[in-house]
């Protein structure tokens, strides 16, 4: 525990991929804004580089540890070992990543003797294996929930199998927010007029679809070359993601029998690109909450269809779903502001402090005390 009332507990964040530490770092970050967290990434397929660390926007300020599940569990989960009830642990891993942790804290844990608090959740939008992951992220001492609607699900899902909900915690997602939208910007004539097109990995999947959306970008550029357009990449060749990228834009490229000038990749942290960007368009990055947190105009594509497959139908009801027939005709979509609150990308009312992270550091507060003083029980996962 801290050597004093006034030291800031220790947050130390274990993540296994680039997007999930950029969830896990920024997630500790707003939960104790006064500790600068601890980095360690799990050795594995998608273990990130420095650079792809860097473009996350919340690199940490020593490198990140690398280590396996067993030496993490081992180093901070036995009682008087590195972790303390001073210590909040953020798991930022895939699911049955964080099934194991838990168990392993666990069975290291002494009922009555301090531990650490652990915390946990997703990384953007949960538009899938919903049921799947919960209950493997169940035992958390928090199940962040990212939206007031993820919240009612995440809770109906532990009671319709019987599992205490009291974990479930309703927070927006820690990289939302920034700089908001200058309209007016290219009219003053500070820079061009930006289309960002934010690619995923892996959605789509298929070689022609993907071609299908590189010539779209570039037909746009080409239709109108006063503006820039930038295909936003995720990583460099030999880089990995979250998603395995079988087909990467930048090979693609390479593809098009001659792409205009004014069409450009672009790598970086989402937040500066987002900073300079006047039309947002993607397929179902969950760049477009960031975009649209910052009032950023957005477009989630249906070209290839509104298919859970795609993410995009996660978007149903938000206004913001086109085509880039659209957009080449300069008919922008606009998002519905009831979608927006119900997604957590705007607050209800921005003068509740607990609309925020209020009540998610409360309730680490009073995790954090109870630890300190021996009464939390160790991690009681759902799965045996």
């Amino acid at each position: 525990m801290p050597e004093t009332p006034n030291e800031p507990p220790r947050t130390i964040v274990l993540a296994d991929s680039d997007s999930r530490w950029k969830w896990g770092a920024l997630t500790a970050r707003r939960l104790i804004p006064e500790s600068e967290p601890q980095g360690f990434l799990l050795r594995g397929r998608a273990t990130p580089s420095t650079r792809q660390l860097a473009d996350t926007g919340a690199a940490p300020g020593d490198a990140p540890v690398e280590t396996t599940l067993v030496d993490f569990v081992h180093r901070f989960g036995r009682p008087g070992a590195a972790a303390d009830a001073g210590t909040v642990i953020v798991l930022a891993c895939v699911g049955h990543t964080i099934q194991a942790a838990l168990h392993g804290l666990a069975r290291a844990a002494r009922p009555g003797a301090p531990r650490p608090v652990v915390v946990t959740g997703y990384v953007g939008v949960v538009y899938e294996k919903l049921a799947q992951g919960l209950m493997t992220r169940h035992g958390a001492d928090l199940v962040l929930a990212n939206s007031p609607r993820d919240t009612e699900l995440f809770r109906e899902v532990y009671r319709g199998a019987g599992a205490d909900d009291g974990a479930v915690v309703g927070c927006p997602l820690p990289f939302l927010g920034g700089t908001p939208y200058d309209a007016g910007a290219v009219e003053r004539g500070e820079r061009p007029h930006r289309v960002v097109f934010a690619v995923q990995p892996s959605v789509p999947e298929t070689r022609a679809e993907r071609l299908y959306l590189l010539r779209r970008a570039a037909e746009h550029a080409r239709r109108r070359p006063e503006r820039e357009v930038l295909i936003k990449l995720r990583s460099r060749p030999g880089e990995h993601t979250t998603h395995i990228e079988g087909l990467p834009y930048q090979r693609l490229l390479n593809r098009l029998d001659d792409h205009p000038p004014n069409l450009h990749l672009r790598y970086g942290p989402m937040a500066e690109v987002l900073d300079g960007t006047d039309l947002l368009v993607t397929v179902s990055s969950t760049a477009a909450l960031e975009a649209l947190s910052r009032s950023i105009p957005t477009a989630v594509l249906t070209d290839l269809g509104i298919r859970e497959p795609l993410g995009n139908h996660w978007f149903l009801g938000s206004g913001c779903l086109t085509s880039w027939d659209r957009i080449d005709a300069d008919d922008p979509p606009a998002p519905d502001p009831g979608w927006l609150v119900s997604r957590g990308v705007r607050p209800a009312d921005p003068d509740d402090p607990t609309e925020g992270w209020g009540e998610a550091r409360a309730r680490l507060t009073d995790l954090l005390d109870r630890a300190h003083a021996g009464d939390l029980a160790p991690c009681a996962p759902y799965y045996t």
